[in-house]
Parts: C-alpha cells; sequence; structure tokens
C-alpha cells in the first residue's frame, strides 16, 4: 500500500508530506513536554497572574 502511495507522489506532494510530518513532529513534541510537567510548575504558574509577589517553588521546571 505505502509503496504504491510512494511511487505515485508529484512534485506538489512532497510538499503536502514534509508539512504534515513537520506538524505531527511539532503536535508530538508539545504533547510530550505537556505529559512531562509537574503539577508544581502548573499551579504556580496558575497563581503568577492573580498573587503580588510569589516565591518560585524548588522543584519549579522539569
Amino acid at each position: 500500500m505505502f509503496k504504491q502511495f510512494i511511487k505515485d507522489i508529484n512534485g506538489d506532494q512532497v510538499y503536502l508530506i514534509i508539512s504534515l510530518a513537520m506538524f505531527m513532529m511539532f503536535f508530538l513534541t508539545v504533547a510530550f513536554l505537556l505529559i512531562r510537567i509537574k503539577k508544581n510548575h502548573t499551579n504556580y504558574m496558575s497563581d503568577l497572574p492573580l498573587a503580588d509577589s510569589i516565591t518560585q517553588p524548588e522543584n519549579q521546571l522539569l
């Protein structure tokens, strides 16, 4: 199935496949980073606009 798809690719379709691959890599990278983020950091960032001065948590980042 994939052999026929790759064999029938014209010059214009290469750009479509490259853009789809770039989008998927970006989407998967963002999803991976969102899964890895710590709850401490999320709470700190959500409280930031409401508080005048907040000390940074000990384990702020990943």
